[in-house]
C-alpha cells in the first residue's frame, strides 16, 4: 500500500459546506439603493455587518470585498456601490475612485501579505468569465512564485493558507502608519 501525505485544513469543512448553502441573510438582506436583491455585491453594499459580508473597505462610491471563493490568499473584489454592468455606466468620479481603491488595495496587500506579483482584472460579460455579469467588479489576486502547484491539477483542490476570518481581521486593521 502506498503512503500518501495528508494536508489537513479542518477549517475548510465549514467553507465547503457553506458554499452549498444560500446566503444566510436571504431575501431580508438590505441591498444598495436601486440594487438587485439577487446580486451578492448589492447585498454587501449597504453599511452593516461588514465582517459577515467580508467587506474590508468602503468609500462613498466603492467597496472592497474578500472573495468568498478565492483563487489565492488575499483575493479581493473592488466594486462600485452601484449595480451596473457596463463601463460606460460609470462616470469620471466612479472611474477615479475605483482606480484609487484598486491601487490602495494592492499596496495594502503588498504590506500585509508580501506577494511577489498580482493579477488585477475585470471580466466583462458572462462569455468573458464574469460570474456576476450585472455588477462590475475588479479582481485583485496576490501571486507568489510557485503558487500554482499540483493540487488544482491533480486533485481539483486549492490550498489557501489562511482562513477568511483571519484575513478579514488583518485587512481591517488600521495601516501601521496610522496607528497611535
Amino acid at each position: 500500500m502506498t503512503q500518501h501525505e495528508l494536508i489537513w485544513a479542518p477549517w475548510r469543512l465549514d467553507y465547503i459546506l457553506a458554499a452549498k448553502e444560500s446566503d444566510p441573510a436571504g431575501d431580508n438582506a438590505p441591498v444598495l439603493t436601486g440594487g438587485d436583491r439577487g446580486c451578492f455585491l448589492c447585498r454587501c453594499g449597504p453599511a452593516g455587518d461588514d465582517r459577515r459580508r467580508l467587506v474590508v473597505a468602503r468609500s462613498p462610491r466603492v467597496m472592497v470585498v474578500m472573495n468568498k471563493f478565492p483563487y489565492n490568499n488575499g483575493h479581493l473584489l473592488v466594486a462600485p456601490l452601484r449595480h451596473c454592468a457596463a463601463l460606460g455606466e460609470l462616470d469620471a468620479d466612479d472611474h477615479a475612485e475605483l482606480s484609487r481603491t484598486i491601487a490602495e488595495s494592492v499596496a495594502r496587500l503588498e504590506t500585509l501579505l508580501r506577494p511577489e506579483g498580482f493579477n488585477v482584472g475585470l471580466n466583462l460579460g458572462r462569455a468573458a468569465g464574469a460570474g456576476v455579469p450585472g455588477h462590475l467588479h475588479w479582481h485583485i489576486v496576490p501571486r507568489w512564485t510557485g503558487d500554482t502547484n499540483f493540487m488544482p491539477t491533480t486533485a481539483g483542490v486549492r490550498v489557501i493558507p489562511q482562513s477568511l476570518e483571519a484575513l478579514w481581521e488583518l485587512l481591517t486593521q488600521p495601516p501601521a502608519s496610522s496607528r497611535p
